[in-house]
């Protein structure tokens, strides 16, 4: 059954290691974003997002078609940027999914790891990061 999905979000406050951030990297990495899928990326710090940085990784999301965020909680919480719309699907390596979590109670969130994360952006439904043939 396909899944199709509208947004992924890799990291954030709670999720977004450097080590996270380096799996989507090497999948995203001379990819595109599926079209009509948003790619929202959090490093969980300062720090983390400096080492990104360094090591080509914010480029290569940008590369792909994705959005950059500086450390925050961001739309896990549903209070900023990635706030869902009714009916809307999201795949987010974020730390909890319940109803309305990340914006409208119609909308649906699926928790993954940040490999399938970065294939899912890429494919635009939910997928094994086999799929993109890494």
């Amino acid at each position: 059954m396909d899944i199709k999905i509208e947004q992924v979000v890799i990291g954030s406050c709670t999720n977004g290691r450097i080590s996270d951030l380096a799996i989507a990297a090497e999948i995203l990495k001379g990819h595109k974003v599926a079209d009509k899928v948003r790619l929202l990326v959090f490093p969980a710090t300062p720090a983390i997002y400096k080492e990104a940085l360094k090591r080509g990784y914010i480029e290569t999301f940008l590369d792909a078609g994705g959005v950059v965020s500086p450390p925050t909680c961001g739309p896990c919480l549903g209070g900023h940027m990635g706030v869902l719309a009714p009916h809307e699907r999201a795949v987010s390596t974020t730390n909890r999914n319940f109803r309305g979590r990340m914006g409208h109670v119609e909308s649906e969130v699926y928790l993954t790891n940040p490999a399938v994360a970065a294939a899912s952006a890429i494919a635009g439904k939910i997928v094994s990061p086999d799929y993109i043939g890494r």
